[in-house]
């Protein structure tokens, strides 16, 4: 073992070398704007319970009484005795919401796109990406045998130069003619920025390929009924696969699949991710159901509305202190640093003035891209704002 030990700690030594050593910081109470951790009150701009349902009298109920009723556990998958009834009440409550025929739910956002990519495309099959999608959607599009390709992020011509070489590529005779899938996220969880997604959606129209959405960070925030940024944009007929998570602007835990109801008995029949594995708690599906509720009710829209403001006071603030922003309206607002340690000091800054914002860093984004990865919500106020753009700013003074 002592060789094994060696090993791992010369490559943890490389790590902490090059300004990307991780650790668990352990949080001593529930999500809000302020957190404790090591006996200490932090305020906190890093979540993404964006509508502050985490806390939700709503949520936490329907957990209890779900509990109560089905016990901690699931104790089987699916597919064995562990469909539960709220996990066929929050399914039938997201397919409804997303104005789908059908939905299925995960246990995690990443298994919900290990599950669904990897059943259907395979060797045969090409994926194109967004460069900027989610680790977990490059995993699965890896793991499923299919021809990975990848776009510039949001720049179209490059999609469809992609789009044309695969579509012209020869069909391989005796196998089924190959598909084509272009997956983007909806709102990019690092930067904030939003997908064209009347573009892409009209370039797979043109070229015969499937559309994969990601809809995990603009559920609850966009559209008329708050379903998300396909519904802002008027291009859900034109979605094959919609993906997201409930542990966001939900307020809960697990990820979910809404399409056509063929997608959704194919994915019970062929997702590994969902057939092998324990059903997700009963509580966690009770009270993601309990957040989509709210979420579509005008308590939601009153909660949408506040965020946006909270938003609104943060980007004209930070502007104010000569921070560089987008003008895109987003509830993540990314500081670009540049050098990892760089923004590694910044963020012991903060902390050390009661701030918490994790510096983010490769691999979660590209090595010289290091930021600052600001989250509003709705239970942020504008004295919170004021604090915290008083810390960074001097906290970039010292840096």
């Amino acid at each position: 073992m002592s060789g094994f030990d060696g090993e791992l700690r010369r490559e943890l030594e490389a790590i902490r070398k090059g300004g990307l050593h991780r650790e668990l910081r352990r949080v001593d109470s529930a999500q809000s704007p302020h957190i404790e951790i090591a006996g200490r009150t932090f305020l906190n701009f890093s979540s993404n319970d964006y509508l502050r349902l985490s806390n939700h009298p709503a949520l936490k109920e329907a957990a209890i009484k779900a509990v109560e009723k089905f016990g901690a556990g699931a104790g089987a998958s699916r597919l064995i005795s562990g469909s539960l009834a709220p996990h066929h009440e929050l399914e039938e409550t997201l397919a409804a919401f997303k104005g789908t025929e059908a939905s299925i739910s995960f246990s995690t956002g990443y298994a919900a796109a290990l599950g669904a990519i990897t059943a259907i495309v395979g060797k045969n099959d090409i994926v194109i990406l967004d460069k900027l999608v989610h680790a977990s959607i490059v995993d699965a599009v890896r793991l499923s045998g299919a021809t990975l390709r990848v776009f510039a992020h949001n720049d179209s011509a490059d999609l469809e130069g992609k789009l044309l070489w695969a579509r012209n590529l020869p069909s391989v005779p005796g196998k089924a003619p190959k598909r084509i899938l272009v997956v983007t996220e909806s709102v990019f969880s690092m930067g904030g920025d939003l997908a064209s997604l009347r573009g892409i959606a009209d370039l797979k129209d043109k070229y015969g390929a499937w559309l994969m959405v990601d809809e995990a960070h603009a559920t609850g925030l966009f559209g008329a009924h708050r379903r998300g940024l396909i519904e802002e944009f008027d291009v859900a007929g034109r979605v094959e696969v919609q993906l997201g998570t409930l542990g966001k602007a939900c307020g809960a835990a697990g990820g979910y699949i809404c399409g056509s109801r063929a997608l959704i008995d194919l994915l019970v029949n062929r997702a590994r991710s969902f057939i092998f594995s324990t059903a997700p708690v009963p509580a966690a599906a009770a009270a993601a159901r309990a957040g989509i509720e709210v979420i579509q009710s005008a308590e939601g829209e009153v909660l949408r509305q506040h965020l946006w403001s909270v938003v609104d006071h943060l980007k004209s603030a930070l502007i104010e202190a000569g921070w560089a922003l987008s003008p895109i309206r987003s509830a993540i607002v990314p500081l670009l640093i540049g050098k990892e340690e760089q923004a590694t000091a910044i963020a012991a800054a903060l902390r050390e003035r009661g701030v918490f914002v994790p510096a983010i860093r490769y691999p979660t984004v590209a090595r010289g891209k290091a930021r600052l990865r600001l989250t509003a919500t709705a239970a942020h106020t504008i004295s919170d704002v004021a604090a915290l753009v008083n810390a960074l700013t001097s906290a970039k003074a010292l840096n």
